[in-house]
């Protein structure tokens, strides 16, 4: 729909309709407008996949492998096609925006939302970020980039002030979201944050570069409640409020505009953004229902099981991997994670997924009568309670598996009753006069011992077991933040014991208080053996195997949005536990099951080290396709990873008196590497596939133009004894220069297969924007003209060539 059509149905609009559009009706539904034929567009978060409008976990998603795993494919064509599944799934649930990519950066390895970025190069992220924006727009889903723009840590993540230089801004964390707009992205994001003093939904950095250099003519839309004021964000090239129907816009916007303080030229501007939004995603009429291709489940799965073994990166090889089934007799399977995996990170992100494939199960599967599997848990990783279930616990009033879910006014009359399948409840529906929510279930206890109970949310909680009170307090909490209030709320546990002869009815109530949401959660665990009794079991059950697999990773307290990390080790036992397995059999494969950089200070004592990220529903599958060489580990590290905290060069994440300046500049990364001069434990662009490559030829031009791509043609060869996939990378320096740069930069990379001892001929296309760099003299892009470094190699610390490329002007 062209403009001159979106300006008729706009002055058909009184000020106070176009005003009423700009704010949200609903936390997930935008408003709607009868007399233009405009409905309501319904959001949704992602990227793990789409949950829909509620949580709620009856209506299950198709879950993908995390964001960082999807970094690790170097794979476009792979991710486009994951971004397709995500429009499909949107098309299924009646979801026509999609909140994701976030393009936020792996600033710092303690960054607590790694799990939901890429990658900690501009460039990668940018190209990733692209091809799932193609991918989920293709079936007319809109996709959002975010969180626009410095939004790369969790502490004090609604307030804090960024300061970075116009030069880091602009090569560095802008350069993903330009490339988000050049692939046509519909929304963009603005996040809690400030930039240089104003904050993001404020900011002038959404109308320039965002709409003006860029010419994004999509909607600028708020993070949820990042909105706190009216008339800077009225008056910035912000369209869209979200949540509503409450919003500091409404009123006091159409009072600003009749006062002459918000002009109503920016008001029709945003509607006439809307709108086009709209006609886009099919929401004006005629009303054009969106069908997405047919896909059977069988597909569906099997596109994330390959997702899983694509984003898979093989660390370290001792000549173990791949295990072959028929020379093993007994395979042990330890550690809490192979039976119960994270396969998402926490936080808004999160989706309820009902056919998870654990590693254990994954492994079980393959070797089913070819080989015996022993599992050991060994020691508990720390992780808090699990939430009840279906798998122990029933509705104390039908007896079906799951809870009883109830809402009580202030007298404590029954207003709502529901059977559920989980002890977390995120969104309880509230009818008029609710005052407390209430989870109960009956519980069967499979083991006797002191049991560890919990209850999560604000305000007054009590928990009872057979009546008797456990936990009876006040919890105000101290914390705005959404993702706490509303998603993964403080859970406060105790102790009882319990007997595997008598069932116990368990309930949980907490009393709703305004502004501190209505999340309630229920959580028990059963006693565990002492650590050092599993670490026995494990190490005996390793020695007796023919080879061992160790799954260890981390938990919901130590990797999940909301929160910065403290520290980048496993924690809970979990290192000595591989230590113990390792020693006991040299056959050892440690599987790293997190959606970040952590400590591995045993990587090279194990036989081999994969790293599965947080891997979506078919995790066990995926991993098993590796484990048993049916599928090749493609994936290629994102990030560089450190092998210790103390070694990586930049770590800050908290601020100072409310600001956090990124001194390093452009140097972040293995950018921030090579220029202490430090060696980390594996660099950005590190995997190993099941073969070996030999680097034969490179053609690359010696002169090219400013403004002009060039291409270098590298060819490989294929040393090993089976077909693999090779991702050939090329970077660029710039010695001598009149600026500053980084000691060498990404520039680009292609990946190609082969079969045993074949060659194959890669082309990397170097964009004419890998030279330039931003000069704030002239506020604009400059290309210096003279000589670059070309370099070619598997990673940003293994380089197999080198040359000179002279650039001229244009």
């Amino acid at each position: 729909m062209d403009d001159e059509a979106l300006d008729r149905l706009i002055g058909k609009l009184s000020l106070e309709q176009k005003v009423r559009l700009l704010t949200g009706a609903t936390t997930w539904r935008t408003a709607g407008e009868s007399g233009i034929g405009l409905r309501e567009m319904v959001t949704s978060d992602g990227p793990a996949g789409v949950r829909g409008e509620a949580w709620d976990e009856r209506r299950s998603s198709a879950l993908l492998p995390s964001a960082s795993a999807l970094g690790a494919m170097w794979d476009e064509e792979l991710v486009e096609r994951l971004g397709g599944l995500l429009a499909r799934e949107a098309i299924r649930k009646g979801v026509d925006v999609v909140l994701a990519p976030t393009l936020n950066l792996h600033r710092s390895p303690l960054g607590g939302r790694h799990f939901e970025c890429f990658s900690e190069d501009p460039r990668l992220t940018g190209r990733t970020g692209a091809a799932l924006i193609r991918g989920v727009q293709a079936l007319g889903v809109a996709a959002t980039a975010k969180h626009y723009v410095g939004n790369d840590s969790e502490t004090d993540r609604l307030t804090v002030d960024v300061r970075a230089s116009e030069r880091t801004l602009r090569e560095v964390y802008l350069l993903p979201f330009e490339a988000a707009v050049e692939a046509g992205v519909w929304v963009v994001m603005a996040g809690y944050n400030a930039v240089g003093g104003t904050t993001m939904t404020a900011s002038p950095l959404l109308a320039e570069p965002l709409k003006g250099d860029w010419g994004f003519d999509g909607v600028a839309v708020s993070d949820w409640a990042a909105v706190r004021s009216t008339e800077e964000p009225g008056r910035a090239a912000l369209d869209l409020a979200m949540p509503g129907p409450d919003s500091p816009w409404g009123a006091n916007l159409v009072r600003a505009v009749k006062d002459g303080r918000v002009a109503e030229e920016a008001v029709d501007e945003k509607v006439r953004r809307l709108l086009r939004l709209a006609a886009r995603v099919g929401a004006l009429e005629p009303h054009h229902p969106r069908r997405a291709p047919a896909t059977a489940a069988r597909a569906t799965r099997a596109l994330l099981r390959r997702a899983v073994s694509a984003g898979s990166v093989l660390l370290r090889n001792d000549a173990v991997l791949p295990l072959d089934p028929a020379e093993l007799s007994t395979v042990a399977v330890i550690g809490v994670h192979a039976a119960s995996p994270r396969v998402q990170g926490g936080g808004s992100a999160g989706v309820f997924c009902s056919d998870v494939v654990t590693p254990l199960a994954g492994i079980r599967s393959r070797l089913r009568g070819r080989a015996r599997v022993v599992y050991e848990p060994g020691p508990a990783p720390g992780a808090p309670p699990a939430p009840l279930g279906t798998d122990r616990c029933c509705d104390p009033r039908s007896g079906a598996p799951g809870v009883l879910l109830r809402v009580l006014d202030a007298a404590g009359r029954e207003l709502r009753a529901e059977h559920r399948l989980s002890g977390r409840q995120l969104e309880p529906d509230l009818p008029p006069g609710a005052r407390t929510v209430e989870i109960a279930a009956v519980l069967r206890p499979r083991q006797s011992g002191e049991w560890t109970f919990g209850a999560g949310g604000f305000g007054r909680i009590t928990l009872t077991v057979d009546d008797h009170v456990l936990l009876d307090g006040e919890f105000p909490g101290d914390t705005d933040d959404p993702a706490v209030v509303h998603v993964n709320p403080p859970v406060h546990t105790v102790r009882t014991v319990l007997t595997t002869q008598r069932p116990v009815h368990v309930v949980a109530r907490r009393e709703l208080v305004p502004g501190r949401g209505r999340a309630t959660v229920v959580t028990a665990a059963p006693p565990g053996p002492s650590p050092a009794t599993a670490l026995e079991e494990a190490v005996r059950a390793a020695r007796d195997a023919d080879a061992a697999i160790v799954v260890v990773g981390t938990t919901e307290h130590s990797e999940t949005e909301g929160y910065d990390r403290a520290g980048l080790s496993l924690g809970g036992h979990q290192d000595e536990l591989v230590r113990a397995v390792t020693a006991a059999n040299p056959r050892t494969v440690v599987v790293v099951n997190s959606g970040g950089p952590v400590e591995l200070p045993w990587r090279e004592e194990a036989g081999a080290v994969l790293l599965t990220w947080f891997p979506g529903q078919e995790a066990g599958a995926g991993l098993a396709d590796v484990l048993f060489g049916h599928t090749e580990p493609g994936g290629r590290l994102p990030t560089t990873w450190a092998a210790t905290l103390a070694d990586a060069p930049v770590t800050r994440t908290r601020p100072v008196d409310g600001r956090l300046d990124y001194a390093e500049g452009l140097h972040i990364g293995y950018r921030a590497w090579l220029r202490a001069g430090r060696e980390p434990a594996y660099w950005f662009g590190h995997g190993l596939g099941y073969t070996t490559w030999a680097y034969a030829a490179v053609e690359a031009p010696a002169h090219v133009l400013a403004d002009e791509p060039f291409t270098v043609r590298v060819t490989v060869r294929n040393t090993g004894s089976r077909a693999g996939r090779e991702v050939v990378q090329v970077y660029l320096a710039r010695p001598g220069s009149a600026v500053e740069r980084p000691v060498r930069w990404f520039a680009g990379h292609a990946a190609v297969r082969a079969e045993a001892g074949r060659t194959a001929s890669a082309e990397v296309v170097v964009g004419p924007s890998a030279l330039r760099h931003w000069s704030e003299a002239d506020h604009g892009w400059a290309t210096e003209p003279g000589a670059y470094r070309l370099m070619v190699g598997r990673s940003a610390g293994d380089l197999r060539w080198e040359g000179t490329v002279t650039v001229s002007g244009p």
